[in-house]
């Protein structure tokens, strides 16, 4: 392949070099900021032999060419444009500029959430498999793994505290990248999650049914305050308000302080003042709104039943294509690390949903369509939908053609329906699609699977009759 010929027609079809702000790659994609994306040419860019798809998401141009080939027509890119390879962190600086209010707020929740989710989904898996352990009716009639084999118990209690730790310290996690995403000390947003979770204070999951009994809740008393001694185990509200205000008080100390007594009173001033605040008045009030959201959020779950679950199924592949659902993380997390209330997670099932019904309507694509190229295209991505990752799927066939996007969401409603009516719900965070079963709760696997099988089927005859239609259309004209 000659990659600078590929490089300079690329270059041509996004509206030539002065059409670019900044130029970056990852393992598969060329990663550019453009100034006009109305001026590419997506025609000729998806007859390019090099480019298997395009699409645009957070003020970023994105264009799948492979793993292996990328770099190198990025490099011939760099030689062309006179254009320096832009670090991811610049990238997104310059891609932030082009977006709404809205996109950047979702925006900064990706940046928090997403370099805690390895951490997440480990506990998460972690307390899978010690569900599985200890889950009645799964492997002996009324009784667990364990029950019948004590040997493992010792396991099971190991696994157990393993999966719990990421949720229990969860503040220092979100602490830690907060604080830094807002511009402030990450260590000092990892102290400040300690502080919130120190066990010198109640446990926060015991907090509501002490509540409820109305037993006594521990309190410092000064100066005519009476402030609570309750900690914020699993929750992420209270610490996501205070790393902003931390960030912002040790920004504003770095500008007053002396630079001789910056690094003693600056964390000082900022640990103590941020600390106080959230204890006092941000963290009861926050407390008490991440109850009412996810408290919402599973009474509209619970409530709206099948009806729910449809609509839910059907917004949720237009949702991606806007990145909103990044934003869910933040109350996937909530709702995951109080499952002992919530029962879990219903949004990651319902992704799952809409991960293997545009999975089977781009598998049902590659059936249909002529064009060698785009058929490469559709059997890979297809594969790597159905196993939960969507953008190849989504953006490089599925919106391209149209109907096969349209029979996506149909079948992810027709899941989505399937699962919001027998409840099932995720304990952990995973992989959402095919593999994802180990992250529902062990009762739920079944009805897990059989949503997957309507998702997938509904797909993938819906893409096919649709394609029927056009074609039908087509003939008529």
């Amino acid at each position: 392949m000659n990659y600078k010929k590929e490089a300079e027609s690329i270059i041509d079809a996004i509206g030539g070099k002065e059409n670019i702000d900044a130029i970056a790659h990852c393992a598969t994609r060329l990663r550019l900021v453009l100034k006009d994306e109305s001026k590419v040419d997506e025609d000729k860019l998806s007859n390019l032999e090099v480019v298997k798809g395009t699409f645009s998401t957070g003020g970023q141009y994105q264009i799948i060419i492979g793993s292996g080939t990328v770099n190198k027509v990025f490099n011939e890119m760099e030689k062309l444009t006179g254009l320096e390879a832009s670090t991811s962190s610049e990238v997104k600086d310059q891609s932030s500029k082009k977006l709404n209010p809205i996109q950047k707020f979702v925006k900064m929740l990706s940046d928090i959430f997403v370099p805690i989710i390895p951490a997440i989904v480990a506990g998460g898996l972690l307390m899978g498999l010690n569900n599985i352990l200890t889950a009645k009716n799964l492997f002996y009639d009324n009784q667990s793994f364990i029950e019948v084999h004590d040997q493992f118990s010792g396991l099971a209690s190991m696994i157990n505290v393993f999966a719990n730790a990421p949720f229990v310290f969860l503040p220092v996690l979100i602490g830690f990248s907060a604080a830094k995403r807002f511009g402030g000390n990450a260590f000092l947003g990892a102290a400040l999650g300690m502080i919130l979770v120190h066990p010198s204070l109640m446990d926060g999951y015991e907090y509501p049914e002490a509540l409820a009994k109305g037993e006594k809740i521990p309190t410092w008393e000064f100066f005519g305050l009476s402030i609570k001694m309750v900690g914020y185990q699993g929750q992420v509200l209270p610490i996501l308000v205070a790393s902003y205000i931390l960030a912002k008080l040790e920004i504003g100390f770095r500008k007053v302080i002396p630079s001789t007594l910056d690094n003693l009173l600056t964390p000082l001033l900022s640990i103590f003042f941020t600390a106080f605040i959230t204890f006092a008045a941000v963290g009861p009030i926050t407390r008490s709104g991440g109850y009412l959201l996810s408290d919402g959020l599973t009474w509209l779950y619970e409530s709206g039943g099948a009806i729910g679950g449809l609509l839910f199924g059907l917004l949720y592949g237009p949702i991606v294509i806007t990145g909103m659902h990044h934003s869910f993380i933040a109350i996937e997390t909530t709702l995951i690390a109080d499952t002992a209330k919530t029962g879990g997670s219903f949004i990651f099932p319902i992704a799952a949903m809409s991960n293997v019904a545009q999975g089977a309507a781009t598998l049902a694509a590659f059936f249909i369509v002529k064009n060698k190229k785009l058929k490469g295209v559709a059997s890979a991505a297809g594969i790597s939908a159905l196993l939960g990752i969507t953008e190849p799927a989504m953006f490089g066939v599925n919106l391209k053609l149209r109907y096969p996007f349209i029979g996506a969401i149909v079948g992810s409603g027709a899941g989505a329906c399937y699962i919001a009516a027998t409840k099932v719900k995720a304990i952990a965070l995973g992989t959402a699609g095919l593999p994802g079963f180990i992250s529902i709760a062990t009762g739920s696997w079944l009805n897990y699977i059989i949503g997957m099988a309507i998702a997938i089927i509904v797909a993938f005859v819906v893409t096919i009759v649709l394609s029927r239609r056009k074609a039908y259309k087509e003939l008529e004209n």
